[in-house]
């Protein structure tokens, strides 16, 4: 696994910014004036406590929500003169629950954006073949519908489903909480060599600090709609000046340390 952090947004334009960024529901801001780049090629991470606007901010990177305030850009060009479905066309999405059509097979649901795109039939079967091989699933799953399939089996078609058009970024918000500790692990894994290998930049809301830690190049703090952290995660594990920050990212290291001293117990038993 290549793990890039050199990569600096200060070294070229970035491809996701969101400049001043607010939400607010009713009288209730759910996002504070956010700032963040993200150039080509990162991996980035936003962690956070539930209602830290983590999954808003990422919503608005691709108008699935309006910012009350602030400007976004995607590839140097403002989200508000974009078509909210033309935006969405050229960036991959994958959620918890993936959501697939229950009425299309899996190359049905791979196949949808392509289609809407105006791909011939013969490119998108090509894709879709060339896709469930990505995400390691078999050729003959492409017959089958979402309700024959595991939960981490859809969960690569969504994977498959969001790569279908060729996008250079992927938002992904909780891609992988839904499944076992294994599956989690290996889809996990699994997506960080597809992001090397197809140059993505991929932008993922987790609320799992050691995922963050084992996939992500950076990784971006948020507590109460705004960011209090923002690093690698060796920085941010080495030390921070905000003490919440740093006993959130020392949580993969405190379990690394009882799961430690409970073998250690066991043996000693």
């Amino acid at each position: 696994m290549t793990r890039d952090a050199s990569i600096d947004a200060t070294e070229q334009p970035p491809i996701i910014e969101l400049k001043g960024v607010s939400r607010a529901y009713g009288e209730q801001l759910a996002v504070r004036s956010v700032d963040l780049a993200v150039v080509a090629g990162q991996f980035v991470a936003i962690v956070g406590d539930s209602g830290s606007g983590k999954t808003t901010t990422l919503k608005m990177t691709n108008r699935l929500l309006e910012p009350t305030s602030g400007e976004v850009r995607i590839g140097g060009e403002p989200t508000r003169s974009l078509l909210p479905h033309l935006l969405r066309r050229r960036i991959g999405y994958v959620f918890q629950r993936i959501g697939l059509f229950p009425h299309l097979t899996v190359a049905e649901n791979i196949g949808i954006t392509p289609q809407l795109l105006g791909w011939p039939p013969a490119q998108i079967s090509d894709r879709v073949v060339e896709l469930l091989e990505l995400v390691s699933l078999r050729p003959e799953f492409a017959s089958r519908y979402p309700s024959a399939l595991s939960g981490g089996q859809r969960q690569r078609v969504g994977v498959a489903r969001a790569l279908a058009a060729r996008p250079a970024i992927m938002l992904m918000d909780e891609p992988f909480g839904a499944l076992d500790a294994l599956t989690r692990d290996a889809l996990g894994t699994e997506y960080r060599r597809l992001h090397d290998e197809m140059g993505l930049t991929t932008l993922m809301v987790t609320h799992d600090v050691l995922e963050a830690v084992l996939l992500a190049d950076r990784i971006v703090v948020m507590r109460a709609g705004t960011i209090v952290a923002d690093g690698t995660p060796r920085d941010l594990m080495n030390a921070h000046q905000d003490a919440a920050v740093r006993e959130l990212m020392d949580m993969p290291r405190r379990q690394a340390l009882r799961v430690a001293a409970m073998l250690d117990e066991t043996d000693r038993g």
